[in-house]
């Protein structure tokens, strides 16, 4: 766990001070390093003299620092955004998703006296101040009940709410000005979004309310395991929830293949429910959402405030989609495109079927009815140059429809995560339910 516990800026100001101030730094070495290089008789070019070790890991501490919404453009960028990114952001957004600096012991206490009273101690007969976890909007720490159950209460850090839509702005142009994000791509419709999701990921009362409708869908499956609420213990800005003793989905690396097949299945299986029968998705990827539990070889399932309902129309336009990219027939896959929401904007013939294309590919798993093998395929290289080909060589970033934004994040996490684990799914067989 990080302890390189910060201050956290509150007010807008001070945050874009610290945004500015960074920018300056940045600036001053490229022209530290641009003299000497010139006197040294070298020709520096401006991205080498941009991303320096040093000027990276500024960005990094800065981002780190900031926390809240600067950190989850990051989340976000780093799951959609594939070769488009420079690598070193890539690694730096990597690394953002699961690292941050936890908020200072006074700043937490004063959070928990501001939403469970001045004596909020009496709930707990122990408190962790050191948190288990710490992330994009809050950090999580280990009490126990005072009627004795081990729980985790997640705590938001002071500010984030406030400050989500001038963070969201602060940071795109942090990366504009570091030289961070290609001048071509733009995000604009992707970073609004971001601040409409940050808002309701700041709910804690909302996501509490998702994580109820979840333990009530998945109350007869037996694959997996969901916290329990403790709903007295929970505000806007803090959740309280039950301990579940279980270890990183990742570990499961080092688990026999059947092991790991079973998980990947169990987790593709509840994506098709979620976005053909529950018509709810919990659209955020991160791996830390998932954990294994060993003694039971169920799956646990964490962290409920990206959750998106979905529409009769999207669900419907999906499964068309998946039955026509089964068959290989474009013209109703493009129909089904058109039911979900693409091709609304100016598009050329070509752009189109190169977006088509591009869906086909990413089908390729349930194209076959057998167990695709996940870690021995370049699937997701050959997507991601696909996709870079589309936006750059021809000239064209198409924004998707804003529910397949979020969906398409889900599926790509899972495909990543399935790679990882090299895991070999019959995805197919899990779907053709649904194409009846």
């Amino acid at each position: 766990m990080n302890d390189k516990s910060t201050k956290l800026p509150r007010q807008p100001l001070a945050r874009l001070g610290g945004l500015a101030s960074l920018a300056g730094r940045i600036a001053g070495s490229v022209l530290v390093n641009g003299a000497k290089q010139l006197a040294q008789g070298q020709s520096p070019k401006a991205k080498d003299l941009l991303l320096t070790p040093a000027n990276l890991m500024r960005v990094t501490d800065k981002l780190a620092q900031l926390r809240g919404a600067a950190m989850k453009v990051g989340q976000l960028l780093s799951m959609d955004a594939g070769d488009l990114l420079p690598a070193e952001l890539a690694e730096i957004l990597a690394r953002l998703r699961s690292n941050a600096n936890p908020m200072l012991p006074k700043e937490l206490a004063l959070v928990l006296r501001t939403e469970l009273g001045e004596q909020w101690q009496q709930h707990f007969s122990q408190f962790t101040f050191v948190p288990m976890a710490a992330a994009s909007i809050g950090q999580v720490h280990l009490a126990h009940h005072d009627k004795g159950q081990k729980l985790a209460v997640k705590v938001q850090y002071p500010g984030v709410r406030q400050s989500i839509d001038s963070d969201v702005d602060n940071v795109a142009m942090l990366l504009k000005i570091s030289g961070l994000l290609p001048d071509g791509v733009d995000y604009r419709a992707l970073l609004e979004e971001a601040k409409l999701q940050l808002h309701q990921e700041a709910d804690y009362v909302q996501e509490a309310a998702y994580l109820q409708r979840y333990r009530t869908l998945l109350a007869g499956d037996d694959h997996f395991v969901l916290p329990q609420l403790y709903p007295e213990l929970c505000t806007s800005r803090l959740m309280t929830m039950s301990f579940v003793d279980a270890v990183p989905i990742e570990s499961l690396e080092q688990y026999p293949q059947e092991v790991r097949d079973r998980a990947m299945t169990q987790l593709f299986a509840l994506l098709f429910r979620e976005i053909f029968e529950f018509k709810l998705v919990q659209t955020d990827p991160n791996f830390a959402n998932y954990l294994y539990q060993p003694g039971t070889a169920k799956l646990v399932l964490l962290d409920f405030g990206a959750c998106r309902d979905y529409p009769e129309q999207i669900s419907l336009g999906y499964r068309l989609l998946l039955r026509a990219a089964v068959r290989h027939d474009m013209v109703e896959m493009e129909q089904a495109m058109r039911q979900i929401g693409f091709f609304s904007q100016d598009i050329l013939p070509a752009q189109k079927q190169a977006i088509l294309a591009l869906v086909q590919l990413i089908s390729e798993p349930v194209q076959q009815n057998r167990a695709y093998a996940f870690g021995q395929t370049d699937l997701a290289q050959r997507v991601r140059k696909a996709g870079t080909a589309l936006s750059m060589q021809q000239n064209y970033w198409h924004t998707p429809p804003v529910a397949a934004i979020f969906l398409h994040r889900k599926m790509a996490g899972f495909y990543l995560l399935a790679a990882r684990l090299k895991a070999r799914v019959n995805v197919r067989q899990l779907l053709d339910p649904y194409l009846v």
